[in-house]
């Protein structure tokens, strides 16, 4: 499972700094173009959308890795142990909040209700009342399930990121333990 979160981590990174390229140069043709006088209007919306999606990607992976920003000054006072201790709580936080976003997508997106009605978005919106199908970007024209496929997408390698991660923590508990008794 460790392999398989460090080949997604290194997809995920790789994924957003494609979008941080592209995003480089919608940015650039758009001050280009609007300093020519010919604003092209969707390249904003797209560069937002590359940005929401790239940082998303980078989030997941900075999780994987333990790099998020953090202030340490009740762990820097706690001997090791209780570091672990507090670690291991926060892994679980993670894994927890990934959790509930996946949750909370899988009811927002209605995969199943969707199938049910064989992807008929129309019959999908009388069922529930859920036109998250339906709304369109306001320049580009796309689906908006689209760009929001980031939360669940996200979700899930969060989820397997935290999994890892807390497992890998609960192995450095088990041999700390492990060398107390021994020593």
């Amino acid at each position: 499972m460790r392999k398989l979160s460090d080949w997604l981590a290194a997809a995920e990174m790789w994924m957003a700094a494609l979008l941080a390229a592209l995003l480089t140069l919608l940015i650039l043709l758009n001050v280009v173009s609007r300093a020519l006088g010919m604003a092209i209007y969707w390249v904003d919306e797209l560069a937002i959308y590359a940005m929401v999606w790239m940082t998303f990607l980078a989030t997941s992976v900075v999780i994987k890795r333990r790099q998020t920003l953090s202030v340490t000054l009740i762990v820097d006072l706690l001997p090791a142990p209780g570091r672990v201790w507090l670690g291991l709580f926060s892994d679980l936080m993670v894994l927890l909040f990934a959790g509930l976003l996946l949750l909370f997508c899988v009811r927002w997106f209605d995969p199943f209700t969707l199938l049910q009605q064989g992807f008929d978005t129309e019959a999908f919106q009388m069922q529930t009342f859920n036109f998250i199908y339906a709304e369109t970007t306001n320049t580009l024209g796309l689906k908006k399930f689209w760009i929001w496929l980031a939360l669940p997408f996200i979700a899930v390698t969060l989820l397997l990121h935290a999994w890892v991660n807390l497992l890998e923590r609960c192995v450095q508990l088990l041999k700390r333990d492990y060398a107390d008794v021994q020593g």
